[in-house]
């Protein structure tokens, strides 16, 4: 098959799941899980960061042992990220696999055509 006739064909099938009410769907979604989580775990990080450049009293008080503030605020970085990355997995499961997957084969029936 002649190479312009495929690009063509992968661009009118690109622009058909571009067009589609599922697919502005599916970024909404997306867009909004992604930038309210992003900017909790910033604020969170941002947070960690300030406390140990002008909070060391406080980032310096032991808590059991040798273990401080600091050493647990860093050890929660972790945690939160895994966290985050679970709740998005969940997400990504309930509200958008289903409508990327919608997508994909809509995207696969415009390319046969």
């Amino acid at each position: 098959m002649d190479e312009e006739v495929v690009r063509e064909r992968d661009a009118r099938a690109y622009e058909a799941v571009h067009e589609a009410a599922d697919f502005t769907e599916l970024k909404r979604r997306y867009r909004n899980f992604v930038v309210p989580w992003t900017i909790t775990f910033m604020a969170w990080y941002l947070a960690y960061v300030a406390c140990n450049n002008w909070a060391r009293d406080f980032m310096g008080t032991q808590v059991i042992g040798h273990v401080n503030v600091a050493l647990i605020f860093g050890l929660l970085q972790f945690v939160s990220t895994f966290f985050i990355a679970a709740l998005y997995g969940r997400f990504a499961n309930r509200k958008l696999d289903p409508l990327a997957s919608g997508l994909n084969a809509k995207y696969k029936r415009e390319r046969r055509r």
